[in-house]
């Protein structure tokens, strides 16, 4: 009789035991791996948070923050306009030195600053020579015009400054309206598959009856034709929503994944609709108005800057030559090839004063630029009015939006308890026989409505105060309350 190797019992037990700890383990890794998955996939992204990311991340936003950065720039180099002007310069060359009696004067070409004796005929000695100078110049008055320049940057970064607050209200807003669309579109995604249940549990029933000649063939046939309109009504549904969703991932710059929306704004009503602040308030109105306060400036620099100015004026100049102080053409010479020799400085001179300084045609050419700005400024003045005319009676349409969507809130919930009703009522008479299938459908289409309004109701009141926020200017008047 052979002898099996067979594993004691105590090493088996300990091998089972090892495998029940490593899969205790791996289930429990599992466990908190699926746990945090899950937690991160339905993390809810508030009204409030998907704003300030639509604020911190869009493309426009930022490009808004980039052209305020260059007027801030824009305004220091204009008040760097008052520093004066220093220019330090060596010169070293060789060449000749000859001249000659006559008129010359450099227009747009350069010419050759020898300095010499005037020879009977062209002489080709050559030397080294140098200059080292110091050059400053300072307009120190300018009558307003250097000032004026200051005051055109200022406005204009005044302006970028109000586009970009503008950019930020008016991107609050879309990012806000997105998101309750898509948070009603995901409710009536709900309210479609609801929808679907009940086709599906009417027609399971009808199927049922209708094969044990309780109820007529055609029963069957409605009923298949309801699951298919609920189905597709579902489909459509999730098309608006997809399309929605993608919407409101581009105001976050983000890609369109799935989101997991605040739904306490579907059951609950703002507690405050007034506002103290008027349209003149409103970024939107503020950018025109900055609109008008830089054409304005620039208009007004573009007339001073036809004005003199005063300059005060100062030069330190050294220069050296490798040609002595008597090469004459008696003495020709009376000079020296060496490098050193030119490049020392042997003379020198300065000059000190004042000038006044205007280019009187200038006034000619500014004048119609003048004009053409004052004709901009008149344009903005009439953009200005517009917008603040347009803002002004969408206030007056906000309110009256907000009224009629309360009105709409305290009837949705009895539209709603009478549909569910009739609904339960139409169901129970259709499963005894003592109605139509006719009718149970009608009932269905009633619930389906009522429960789409219930949802809507309250979402069109946040969109009415949205509305009214945008208006008056008073995002925190909406914002705040959704928190």
């Amino acid at each position: 009789m052979q002898k099996t190797n067979r594993p004691s019992r105590l090493e088996s037990t300990g091998k089972g035991s090892g495998h029940r700890i490593l899969s205790i383990v791996c289930a429990m890794l599992l466990s908190v791996l699926l746990h945090t998955t899950v937690w991160a996939q339905e993390t809810v992204l508030s009204l409030s948070e998907a704003v300030d990311q639509g604020v911190q991340r869009y493309q426009s936003i930022q490009a808004k923050r980039n052209y305020l950065n260059a007027s801030e720039a824009l305004v220091k180099n204009a008040r760097n306009e008052y520093l004066p002007n220093v220019v330090a310069a060596a010169q070293h060359n060789y060449g000749t030195v000859n001249t000659q009696f006559g008129p010359l004067a450099p227009v747009g070409a350069f010419g050759v600053s020898s300095a010499g004796p005037a020879y009977q005929s062209q002489s080709w000695n050559a030397a080294f020579g140098s200059l080292y100078l110091v050059n400053t110049t300072w307009e120190f008055y300018t009558f307003g015009r250097v000032r004026s320049r200051i005051h055109a940057a200022d406005a204009q970064m005044r302006r970028d400054s109000a586009d970009l607050l503008q950019e930020q209200f008016v991107h609050s807003v879309k990012v806000s309206s997105a998101y309750l669309n898509l948070l009603i579109a995901q409710r009536l995604i709900q309210n479609a598959e609801s929808n679907l249940s009940r086709a599906e549990y009417v027609q399971k029933n009808v199927r049922a009856r209708a094969l044990t000649g309780l109820n007529a063939g055609v029963d069957s046939s409605l009923a298949n034709a309801e699951v298919s309109r609920a189905r597709l009504v579902l489909i459509d549904s999730r098309s608006n929503e997809q399309q929605v969703r993608n919407q409101l991932a581009q105001f976050l710059n983000i890609a369109p994944d799935p989101f997991f929306l605040d739904t306490t704004l579907l059951s609950k009503i703002p507690a405050e609709h007034n506002t103290t602040v008027t349209v003149e308030q409103n970024p939107q109105v503020k950018f025109y108005r900055a609109r008008i306060d830089q054409a304005n400036s620039l208009s007004k620099s573009l007339r001073r800057s036809i004005l003199p100015g005063i300059t005060l004026f100062g030069i330190y100049q050294g220069r050296g030559s490798g040609f002595d102080y008597n090469y004459t053409p008696e003495s020709p010479d009376r000079y020296s090839k060496s490098y050193a020799d030119g490049i020392d400085p042997s003379r020198f001179n300065y000059v000190a004063g004042v000038s006044v300084a205007w280019n009187i045609m200038s006034t000619f050419r500014i004048r119609q630029q003048a004009e053409a700005q004052r004709f901009i400024a008149a344009a903005y003045q009439n953009e200005y009015d517009l917008v603040s005319t347009q803002l002004s009676d969408q206030l007056i349409l906000a309110d009256q939006r907000l009224e009629n969507t309360l009105q709409s809130i305290r009837e949705v919930p009895q539209q709603h308890k009478a549909a569910s009703d009739a609904y339960l009522q139409k169901s129970v008479l259709y499963k005894n026989g003592l109605t139509t299938i006719v009718d149970l459908q009608q009932a269905m289409y009633a619930l389906n409505r009522a429960e789409t309004d219930l949802g809507v109701a309250y979402i069109n009141v946040w969109q009415a105060l949205l509305l009214k926020a945008a208006a008056s200017g008073d995002f925190g008047l909406f914002i705040n309350q959704t928190r």
